[in-house]
């Protein structure tokens, strides 16, 4: 199940790594996460704004199973600081989504 999948990639901060096995939940390479990844921000969090946003676009009809885990990923990217504009907006090219921003909590 590419639920499970994703939410087992989660780190006890909240936060997801940027490797094979979150792109392969993503349904992507390697390569093509990398490649779109905004150059100003982390891999992790560029990684945890992807899964915020596939989670959004692809399964809210599982919200109420992984809502909570979001509100700590949300509140961890906070506290990165970054351009969340730029990262959702790539998100969405890559994932082929068009989820708000207000919507992900960041």
């Amino acid at each position: 199940d590419p639920l499970l999948r994703l939410v087992s990639l989660q780190k006890a901060s909240g936060c997801w790594l940027l490797d094979a096995d979150l792109a392969a939940a993503l349904g992507k390479t390697s390569e093509e996460v990398e490649k779109a990844k905004p150059a100003s921000v982390s891999s992790e969090v560029w990684a945890s704004i992807l899964a915020l946003i596939w989670l959004h676009g692809f399964k809210m009809d599982a919200k109420e199973e992984w809502e909570l885990l979001t509100l700590k990923t949300a509140s961890w990217i906070k506290t990165q600081n970054p351009c969340v504009s730029e990262c959702v907006d790539a998100g969405n090219t890559l994932l082929g989504c068009s989820v708000k921003k207000e919507d992900l909590g960041i």
